[in-house]
C-alpha cells in the first residue's frame, strides 16, 4: 500500500499530536512543523508531500504567508486549520487557494475523512483494499471477506477490525481503541470493546483467532 505523507503545521503540540496519531493510525506517514518557516523548509526538503493540514495564527509566519509561498510553487492539497469561524476568513482562504477550512475544536475522524475526500479528488487516495489472515477488507465497498466468502459486519465492527488490521502486530491498550474507533469524545464504557471483540470473531470464524487478548491491557492482530 502506498504510503501518503501529511504535513501537520501547527504550533500547539497537544494538536499535532492528537493528528499525528489520528493519521498515522490510518496509515498516512506524518511530518511536523511547529511553525510557518518550518513548515516551507520541509516542504520544499521532501518534494512528495500529499496533503497539508495548515493553522493559521502561528509564529514567524501565520498560515496566509505559509499559504501564498506554497501557492507560488504547488497546487498541494491544503486543509487550514483554525480557532477562528468567521465568513470572511473562510473566504479569503478559498481565493488563496485552500481545499478545505475546519474549525477547531473538530472530530479527528471527521478530517480524516476530509482528507480521504480531497487524496480520492486529487488522485492520491491510499488502495481501499487491505488483506491479512484471510480476511479481506474493501472500505470503498465497506465489505468484508473471509477466505473470499462475505461477512456482515456492523458499523462498529467494520471499524475495529480496519483498526486491528492497519495496526497489526501493535499491542492496543483499550483506551488506544475507544479513542480511534469510538472517536476521541467518547466516555462509555471500555468493556464494550470487549463486546465488539467477541462478536467479532465469532463472525471471522477461525481468523478471529488472529485478534489476540492482551489480559491487563487490550487487543493484538498477529496476522
Amino acid at each position: 500500500m502506498e504510503e501518503l505523507k501529511v504535513l501537520i503545521v501547527d504550533d500547539e503540540e497537544r494538536m499535532r499530536k492528537l493528528v499525528n496519531d489520528f493519521l498515522t493510525a490510518k496509515g498516512f506517514k506524518v511530518l511536523e512543523a511547529a511553525d510557518g518557516e518550518e513548515a516551507i523548509d520541509l516542504f520544499c526538503a521532501e518534494k512528495d508531500i500529499a496533503l497539508i493540514l495548515l493553522d493559521v495564527m502561528m509564529p514567524k509566519m501565520n498560515g496566509w504567508e505559509v499559504l501564498k509561498a506554497i501557492r507560488k510553487i504547488s497546487k498541494v492539497p491544503i486543509i487550514m486549520l483554525t480557532a477562528r469561524g468567521e465568513e470572511q476568513d473562510e473566504l479569503q482562504g478559498f481565493k488563496l487557494g485552500v481545499d478545505e477550512y475546519i474549525t477547531k475544536p473538530f472530530s479527528p475522524k471527521i478530517l480524516t475523512a476530509r482528507v480521504d475526500a480531497i487524496l480520492r479528488r486529487t488522485g492520491r487516495s491510499k488502495s481501499d483494499v487491505t488483506e491479512a489472515a484471510g480476511i479481506t477488507i474493501d472500505k470503498t465497498a465497506h465489505e468484508v471477506r473471509v477466505d473470499g466468502k462475505t461477512v456482515d459486519l456492523s458499523y462498529k465492527e467494520f471499524e475495529l477490525l480496519d483498526y486491528f488490521i492497519q495496526n497489526k502486530g501493535i499491542a492496543l491498550s483499550r483506551e488506544n481503541i475507544l479513542n480511534n474507533v469510538w472517536d476521541y469524545d467518547y466516555f462509555g464504557d471500555a468493556r464494550t470493546i470487549d463486546t465488539h471483540v467477541k462478536k467479532l470473531r465469532a463472525k471471522l470464524g477461525p481468523s478471529g483467532e488472529a485478534i489476540k487478548t492482551i489480559w491487563g491491557m487490550g487487543y493484538k492482530f498477529e496476522a
